[in-house]
């Protein structure tokens, strides 16, 4: 069974796309819960790129082929999963900002927060504070994740965050922002709860923040 499980971690971590279908089906043929599949295999395996990609031994092309090979991986376990909200670690949601068409990094992190065990709901792109503030009261969402690649639509970002603290929400609702113009400086100014330079980090601070 073990045996499985590292052939897993190591197709995602490698990016191994064309083998990582099979595995997992093979590794719930020899009866591996979904649990460890999850817990032992996928979202260690996504720690690691993560890792790998914040120390510099891999890039975005490399991170984004363990994304989609984690992508697949997931899309045999989704049917498996239904009824099954113990796996979740939280509801987390993101989009792009108002005024933004930009989704590429957006869709990265989503990626790997699902990776991580999060549920994410992803609303896309061109997102409006008033969207973004009650699909998280309607989902239950425990954390707002915003992105900009452009310096005009950050102001969105602080909409959000003042959406929030209007509706006493703020606390309740944390926020992480990202994005190419962003900054931890900027995130302390809108008063955002955490700040993510990447997809690994995003991650990292999303674990901070959702316990």
């Amino acid at each position: 069974m073990t045996d499985y499980l590292e052939q897993i971690k190591k197709a995602l971590v490698e990016g191994k796309h064309a083998d990582i279908e099979a595995l997992v089906k093979q590794a719930l043929e020899t009866r591996i819960g979904l649990d460890r599949l999850i817990n032992e295999g996928l979202i260690p395996a996504m720690d690691n790129v993560g890792q790998n990609f914040s120390e510099g031994r891999i890039f975005v092309p490399e991170m984004l082929v363990s994304a989609m090979t984690m992508k697949k991986a997931l899309g045999v376990l989704k049917p498996r999963m239904a009824g099954m909200p113990t796996i979740s670690q939280g509801k987390i949601l993101i989009a792009t900002v108002q005024g933004d068409l930009h989704d590429i990094g957006k869709n990265l992190v989503a990626i790997m927060l699902r990776g991580a065990g999060y549920e994410v709901i992803d609303l896309g792109n061109d997102v409006s504070p008033e969207r973004f503030i009650k699909a998280a009261q309607e989902a239950g969402a425990a954390l707002i994740g915003m992105s900009a690649l452009l310096t005009t639509t950050m102001p969105a970002m602080k909409e959000v965050t003042a959406l929030l603290e209007e509706k006493g929400l703020r606390g309740r609702i944390r926020t992480i922002i990202g994005g190419a113009p962003v900054s931890d400086a900027f995130a302390r100014q809108i008063g955002a709860d955490a700040y993510a330079y990447d997809a690994a980090s995003a991650v990292e601070r999303v674990r901070a923040l959702v316990e």
